[in-house]
């Protein structure tokens, strides 16, 4: 079987909230977005300075995938060339063991318990994780650089439509730090 092979920039922001906004959020885009469906997903991301290898299980579509992104979250930037290999789901741990084999800065391992739906030309992805807790993803996938300004309005509208706040770059790289750190410090366990 060949794999693909895509490339391409995902235009992409973030929000944390609380529980009671998560089950606000999940009411409002169940009644008026395009529902994608569930997307748990066990996921292995790791980290070197300025990239990040992504070996998901996406255990809810019965698929995998190895994804480089080329840039890290909270490093200036909200736009992410990334490259994307599909695998069977049998190969993921295979996948996990090679990659765990190479001298990265960091590797993190998490459980993502997350649903996606499609609102005004926005992929949400609403997600709990132990690391960042209650949050979102907003993204709008585009073929190059020119169209990221109109992706980027898009997602502003949407987020301010939702009523939640997008993470500046700098509370992005804290946050990251953070969590890195509590990595280090052997905070979280990988759950399935």
């Amino acid at each position: 079987m060949s794999q693909k092979i895509f490339s391409k920039f995902e235009i992409e922001y973030r929000s944390i909230f609380d529980g009671k906004q998560y089950l606000q959020i999940q009411k409002f885009l169940k009644k008026n977005a395009k529902d994608l469906g569930e997307d748990d997903q066990d996921v292995s991301f790791f980290l070197l300075p300025d990239r990040i290898v992504k070996v998901s299980n996406k255990i809810s579509k019965n698929t995998a995938k190895i994804v480089i992104k080329l840039n890290r979250l909270g490093r200036g930037t909200s736009d992410f060339e990334e490259i994307e290999i599909s695998i069977t789901p049998s190969d993921f741990e295979k996948a996990i063991e090679l990659f765990s084999s190479l001298p990265f800065d960091q590797i993190q391992h998490t459980y993502q318990k997350r649903h996606n739906y499609i609102y005004k030309d926005v992929e949400i992805a609403l997600k709990h994780t132990d690391s960042w807790g209650y949050h979102m993803e907003l993204e709008i996938l585009v073929s190059d650089k020119s169209k990221k300004e109109e992706a980027e309005k898009k997602i502003r509208a949407v987020a301010r439509e939702l009523g939640v706040k997008i993470m500046s770059e700098q509370e992005l790289t804290n946050f990251a730090k953070k969590i890195d750190e509590q990595y280090k410090k052997g905070l979280y366990t990988k759950k399935t």
